[in-house]
């Protein structure tokens, strides 16, 4: 039979059990039967119970939903395929039934004979005796698992859908953040390049001048130098933020003392600062002995952090920097009375190329890579580094934090118990090249006449070549006694010339003594020239001094094995 109308089935129910009046007992009898033929066909669990919950009657529906007998459950609480923590829903189902109230499609949870819940809808009806009175209840109960199954199917999908959009505007968001980084990089790195640069050419092209006057040569030669070693700086800086990424940064551990340490880096500003009348404080603890570390790399964090601070200290103020052991670490602090740093900022003050001020009318240069520097350098060495401040204009604070890693007293003879303090190299006298023929191969001009020139002055005799091509040529017929060679050049780079020159090496009583001289300045770089033939690798822009002496060293080793 059809499912019918619920309201229908009440109807019929309560004019079988009396609370019709009016009916004669045989239309009363037909409308008992035709209940009862309801019931036994409907698809919906039907049951009815008294108003303390006992079932009095079973249909087959109900059977097959719940998976309990009419035997097993009439004459039983109903509680018995009600969950736990629902039980409190058939308190408040009968008090309402006892007020007369007829509760429509509430949707709950059942539990069947085996265990498993159901998700299912009830139309729940009281019933009256002859006199009106409320004697019990009928239940009609609709499996809408399916349904409710459906809907949390639709729910999860659209949950998903949100996440998924929600992902996707996140990494859109990101990519255009990340994008107006890196334009803001970009924009920032050309910055601090042609700033020094404008100052080269500038100084360059007025030194060129006929009215140029005596004293304009030494302070042009001074700005030159001193923008020279601004743009080595930043291109240092690059290179260690690639090697910090790349995992190919290394450190060369040592025993230290770090109060040499931290004394260097301070001389290393001195000059910086006394320009700008800041007094520069220290009180270190010089008994904190030996540790484990690499010095470079120290000096290179502390002559940041203090760089930072003479920067960003005005005229007159004051640096305080200190030394000392606590618990069972090292800290180094340095404080300023600068400009300080904004709350908001504070969190972001290590991530890379992050400034507080990246404006085109900011008064402060840099990258905003050496504060991203110092804290990996110190993970590297097992520290860390934080940064306090008041706020603006209130000064900074950076603490720098070590572990204690004391030196054994017998391990001090693999070095010397303090690092030597080595004679200013201004003062050394450098080695003379008398008659030494070098050949110079490089493809940019400029490059090749200025290592020439620094040759000349010391008495050597170079021969230059723009290609690789050209210096075989001259190779395969004059000897010479060094080669120094680019390595970024068209058609036969620095690499595939010294392999060439290496099978040259046959005609000689000994291999050519070779330097590479180049742009390309990574740890990588350096192991690649030494793999492919090189003895020297030297990156540019080369100090003179340091050609002269490494040019002097390797023919003086080269005459030890070959004598």
């Amino acid at each position: 039979m059809a499912r019918q109308d619920l309201s229908s089935e009440q109807q019929l129910i309560g004019a079988a059990l009396g609370s019709k009046e009016g009916l004669s007992p045989a239309e009363r009898e037909r409308a008992r039967a035709l209940l009862a033929a309801i019931v036994t066909s409907s698809q919906d669990a039907i049951a009815s119970k008294t108003l303390d919950g006992i079932v009095t009657s079973w249909n087959s529906a109900a059977e097959r939903l719940f998976g309990f007998s009419a035997a097993e459950m009439i004459g039983q609480s109903i509680t018995k395929i009600i969950p736990e923590e629902l039980q409190h829903e058939e308190i408040e189902i009968l008090a309402k039934l006892r007020r007369g109230e007829r509760i429509e499609r509430y949707e709950t949870t059942r539990v069947r004979k085996d265990g498993e819940r159901l998700d299912i809808s009830l139309t729940i009806s009281p019933v009256r005796d002859s006199t009106g009175t409320i004697i019990g209840a009928a239940k009609i109960a609709h499996d809408i698992t399916a349904r409710r199954r459906a809907e949390r199917e639709v729910a999860k999908l659209a949950a998903e859908r949100e996440l998924f959009l929600e992902s996707e505007r996140a990494a859109r968001s990101e990519a255009e953040r990340l994008s107006h980084m890196k334009d803001e990089f970009l924009a920032t790195l050309s910055h601090e390049l042609r700033t020094p640069l404008h100052a080269i050419q500038g100084w360059a092209g007025l030194l060129r001048e006929r009215r140029a006057r005596p004293e304009d040569y030494e302070r042009g030669l001074e700005t030159i130098e001193r923008n020279v070693r601004l743009q080595v700086q930043i291109v240092n800086d690059l290179l260690d933020m690639s090697r910090i990424i790349s995992g190919k940064i290394h450190l060369e551990v040592q025993p230290v003392y770090l109060h040499d340490i931290v004394n260097n880096a301070i001389e290393a500003v001195r000059q910086s600062a006394a320009a700008k009348a800041i007094r520069i404080q220290a009180i270190l603890d010089s008994r904190i002995g030996l540790v484990r570390g690499d010095p470079s790399r120290l000096h290179q964090v502390l002559w940041n952090l203090l760089s930072n601070a003479v920067k960003f200290t005005p005229k007159g103020g004051r640096i305080q920097v200190v030394l000392e052991r606590v618990n069972s670490h090292v800290e180094i602090s340095v404080e300023d009375n600068g400009i300080g740093i904004p709350a908001e900022f504070l969190p972001h003050v290590f991530d890379r190329f992050r400034q507080a001020d990246a404006t085109t009318s900011r008064r402060y240069g840099g990258l905003g890579l050496g504060l991203s520097i110092v804290k990996n350098l110190l993970e590297l060495h097992g520290g860390t580094v934080r940064v306090k401040s008041p706020g603006e204009n209130q000064g900074s604070t950076f603490i720098v934090s070590l572990p204690i890693s004391h030196v054994l007293t017998e391990e001090l003879g693999a070095g010397p118990s303090q690092p030597a303090s080595p004679d200013p190299l201004e003062t050394i006298e450098l080695p003379r090249l008398d008659n030494v023929r070098v050949l110079v191969v490089d493809d940019e001009g400029d490059g090749r006449a200025l290592i020439a020139r620094i040759l000349e002055d010391r008495g050597a005799l170079p021969q230059c070549a723009a290609s690789a091509e050209e210096a075989l040529e001259v190779l395969g017929r004059e000897q010479f006694d060094v080669l120094l060679s680019d390595i970024g050049m068209p058609n036969i780079d620095g690499f595939q010339l010294i392999r060439r020159v290496r099978n040259l090496d046959r005609y000689r009583f000994s291999p050519l003594p070779a330097i590479a001289i180049t742009a390309y300045a990574r740890a990588e770089d350096r192991q690649r020239s030494l793999l492919a033939g090189f003895h020297l690798h030297l990156s540019k822009p080369i100090e003179a001094r340091e050609l002269i002496a490494s040019i002097s060293g390797l023919i003086r080793l080269s005459k030890q094995l070959g004598g």
